[in-house]
């Protein structure tokens, strides 16, 4: 079991950079893959980021280059570092959790057994 809340959210201009957290309840964090995932209205939730241990890291293509995933195992932290933000970056971003190590890209949602309530990102243009 493992709980998880995000934060960083908020409203910036487009260009513009945010640091999202996820925070888990669990000092095991470390052992979970990790993975952040956004859906803006009328849309599917579709897969942004994801970290296996600590290096080993896969990005959907509309935000290569731009966003960065890492993870602070002493803090049971996994941020999402958003730079050069784009109006179609708006959206609710949630952090996923599993404990099973699996292989290929893990970029679907039942790849995940914990989900985390999400926060707001909102890029203007």
């Amino acid at each position: 079991q493992v709980q998880l809340v995000e934060s960083g959210g908020g409203l910036v201009q487009a260009g513009g950079s945010l640091r999202l957290s996820c925070a888990a309840s669990q000092r095991t964090f470390g052992t979970y893959s990790i993975a952040w995932f956004r859906q803006a209205p009328g849309k599917e939730r579709e897969f942004v980021a994801r970290i296996r241990w600590s290096i080993d890291t896969y990005y959907a293509d509309s935000v290569k280059g731009r966003f960065t995933i890492s993870r602070d195992n002493a803090k049971n932290t996994v941020y999402l570092q958003m730079n050069s933000l784009k109006p179609e970056d708006t959206a609710v971003y949630y952090c996923a959790a599993t404990q099973f190590l699996r292989t290929g890209t893990m970029r679907t949602r039942d790849d995940y057994d914990y989900w985390g309530q999400g926060t707001q990102v909102t890029v203007s243009s």
